[in-house]
Parts: C-alpha cells; structure tokens; sequence
C-alpha cells in the first residue's frame, strides 16, 4: 500500500490524492513548493528526490510534462532509476513520443525495474475520483505487479500491448482527436456568436444534435461561465498535437485536419493564452471574428 508519484501538476496531485483516499501511503516529489505543501497538507510524503521517492515504493508513477522532464526524474541524478529496488515497477503516464517510451522497458530492464508507457486521459476530476482512462503498453508482469495501484487511479485501462512506446502511440491518436474536436467546439461557438445567436442555446442545440462531441460539452460551459482558469492549458495540447503531427509525418500518415486544428491553438498561444485553459482557444476565433465573448 505504498507508491510514489513525480510530478503533482493538475493530474499528478489529483492521483496522489486519489491514493491517499484509498488508503495507500504515498511518497511525492516536485520542483514547485507550493504543490509540494498541498500534498503534504493532503498527508503525503514529501521527499527531497524521485530516488528518495522510489527507494521507498515498489510502484512509482511519473506524470510531469514532457519527455526531458520524464529523462530527468527517472534516469538523471537523482532519479527514479537510482533509488527504485529490484522488482520495482515504474509507470511512465507523461505525453510522449514513441521514440521516447518505446525504449523505455530496456533501459531499465539492467536495474532490474519494470516498466509500463500509460499515458492517462480525462482531466484533473477524473484523476481526483480515479475514472480516467489509461492506455497501458507494457510486459504482463509489469501490469500485474502495478495492477492495484493501476485499478486505484483509473476506471478504464486499455491493455495496449506488451510493448512500450504502444502506449504514447495510443494517446497520440486520441489528443489528435482531442485537439481537433476542440477546436471545432470553438469554432462553431464563435460561429453562432457571430450570427447573432444566444451562447446558450447553441450550446443546448448542439449538445443534442449531430454535432455534439465531448470536447464540445467539456469545455464550452467554461466558456460560457467566462472561466479560462488552467486545468489543461492551451500550450500543453499544443504540444501534444506537435508530437502527434510529427509521429504522423514519420510513419506517412496524412494529417491535415490536425495541422490545421494545431494552428489554432499556436494562435492562441501567439496572443498570450497559452498557460490559460484551452478552452481559451475559443479567444483566438473571437479576436478573429472581432465579437465578445460571455462574460458569466
């Protein structure tokens, strides 16, 4: 009933929490203070390393932001690699390319620790109350030796295959998607907006009809409320639909609408939104379409 998660952003904290109502100890790690103070707060474990961290689970999640982050906390000095026993289990749940977590199993296979590529999706409440989704590639002893901790912060796992890498290909394909339903949510709010239509009832319209997608009844209530505070920030899809464009170039795979979905998003950044929801995203159309925007 231990494990160890590097990384308490959004998703982090909401597993580290998630861990902790269900009873297991749970050793944390993170570069900010602040998120360090809460998960202390929350009766964490506050350790001075991901080794630290490591040393004391045999189950240890990684959920920072990017493949150097993920090089860093687990095979830098003081990483995961150095401090976790043999048998130990680490489950990689960062936003990366396949060329990052495909290797993965086999750098640390000399340590003698076990890896599974499992990225997550559904957002920061999802992760507080254990359903998000988790795409988990990895060897059938790794998955077995994780399995409690793995049904404790996720209500889907998708078992992906046996090999690292398959995962982060996984989550590609649904961000791709995620990026490009978002923004077309935006588009068709601001769309509406500009013929003149209540932001309400285009909401209710189209979340009953043939246009409706998850993205589309996620975040437009956020626009609706006027409410753009982070729970998933513009430059972190953005990033996700680079890698996806750039896996999708590699293997020749044609991806037009996700070239153009990311646009979107890199303008909105471009205009100072992109440590905002993205939800903000709708900002970009509205500057362009020169209309408001509710306020709430």
């Amino acid at each position: 009933m231990r494990a160890g998660v590097i990384g308490i952003g959004a998703m982090g904290m909401g597993v580290a929490k998630r861990l902790l109502a269900r009873g297991y100890a749970v050793h944390v790690r993170d570069i900010r203070r602040e998120a360090e103070d809460e998960a202390r707060t929350a009766g964490a474990t506050v350790c001075a390393s991901p080794a630290e961290a490591a040393a004391a689970c045999p189950v240890v999640i990684t959920l920072v932001v990017d493949a150097d982050q993920t090089e860093d906390v687990v095979f830098g000095r003081h990483g995961v690699a150095e401090g976790m026993q043999s048998g130990g289990v680490l489950v990689m749940c960062s936003t990366v390319s396949p060329e990052f977590s495909g290797p993965l199993a086999e750098r640390l296979a000399p340590r003698g620790i076990l890896a599974l590529d499992a990225p997550i999706s559904g957002g920061p409440a999802r992760a507080l109350d254990g359903t998000m989704s988790m795409m988990v590639a990895g060897e059938p002893a790794a998955f077995e030796k994780a399995r409690a901790v793995l049904e404790t912060v996720s209500g889907k796992r998708f078992r992906v295959s046996a090999r690292t890498g398959d995962g982060s290909k996984m989550k590609l394909v649904n961000n791709l998607m995620a990026g490009i339903n978002l923004a077309a949510a935006c588009e068709g709010m601001v769309f509406g907006l500009k013929l003149g239509l209540d932001p309400r009832t285009i909401f209710d319209v189209v979340s009953a009809s043939s246009g409706a997608s998850w993205a589309f009844g996620d975040r437009m209530p956020r626009v609706l409320a006027g409410d753009y505070s982070t729970k998933a920030a513009v430059d972190i899809l953005t990033k996700d639909l680079g890698l996806a464009l750039e896996t999708g170039a590699a293997a020749r795979a044609a991806l037009p609408i996700g070239a153009a979905a990311r646009q979107s998003f890199i303008a909105t950044s471009a205009l100072g939104h992109g440590q905002e929801d993205d939800a903000a995203v709708a900002k970009y159309y509205a500057r362009v379409a020169g209309v408001e925007l509710p306020r709430g």
